[in-house]
């Protein structure tokens, strides 16, 4: 199984259900005609879900969870669970993003409970990891990323690995402007295939996507992408605005 290039829009804690409509309305006539060469995934919020799964039914555009929570139901006031997502035919979810950790103190011992409930539900997941500005500037990059991974995912059997696609990100380059030189991107994308090519063996490692989530603009889609191992990105911002997004989806 050769590994898929995507796109993938994350949109955070933005646009209220009449924008979300708005936004999918616009992508669907930006992207008709084109031949593309990626899967195209937006994640709206919660609220927005299930609209955007009726309204982008019989397209290219794939929805998902941007999170989820570790347990299958109970007294979790204000969380969601596996079930309820794939009740309303969503199939993918991130976990692991930079502001779950950051802002609401997500560790690996959570995240490895919320993917493995992910995958027992056959959903697919979208895991996010990366360091700290100062994690970069302490030379210390490649062992905090390795941690993320080996703590979360390294437990995981082979053919579990059909269902994760990886996201980095490098935190000090998101929403601050900043991105990692596409040369920096390549070399710890290279890092991360390694690295479960060591656990996994060749076959995994080669179709596991590896996507780049920081501060991806149209203007340098294009290079990033580019990259031997870099498969496409995680898109914040720019996700957010139709001729933005589609360029990137174009660039790859």
């Amino acid at each position: 199984m050769a590994r898929k290039n995507i796109v993938a829009g994350n949109w955070k804690m933005n646009n209220n259900a009449t924008q979300t409509q708005e936004l999918i309305q616009g992508l669907k006539s930006s992207l008709e005609g084109i031949t593309l060469n990626s899967r195209v995934v937006i994640a709206p919020t919660f609220v927005n879900l299930s609209s955007a799964v009726s309204s982008t039914e019989g397209t290219a555009i794939e929805v998902s969870a941007q999170n989820m929570h570790q347990a299958d139901s109970g007294a979790y006031t204000g969380e969601i669970s596996a079930d309820m997502l794939k009740d309303i035919d969503i199939q993918t979810v991130i976990l692991g993003h930079s502001e779950r950790r950051t802002y609401f103190g997500e560790g690996d011992e959570l995240l490895k409970e919320k993917v493995n409930t992910a995958l027992a539900k056959e959903l697919e997941v979208i895991f996010c990891f990366g360091e700290l500005l100062e994690d970069r500037k302490s030379d210390n990059h490649f062992a905090v990323v390795e941690s993320q991974l080996k703590n979360v995912l390294f437990d995981l059997k082979a053919d579990q690995w059909k269902n994760i696609v990886l996201a980095y990100e490098p935190v000090w380059a998101i929403g601050t402007g900043e991105t990692a030189s596409p040369e920096q991107a390549q070399e710890m994308h290279a890092f991360i295939r390694s690295l479960i090519e060591n656990q996994y063996g060749a076959e995994v490692s080669e179709d596991v996507s590896i996507l780049y989530g920081g501060s991806v603009k149209p203007g340098n889609a294009q290079e990033i992408f580019s990259k031997k191992d870099v498969d496409g990105g995680l898109i914040g911002g720019a996700s957010l605005k139709v001729q933005d997004f589609t360029e990137i989806i174009k660039a790859i």
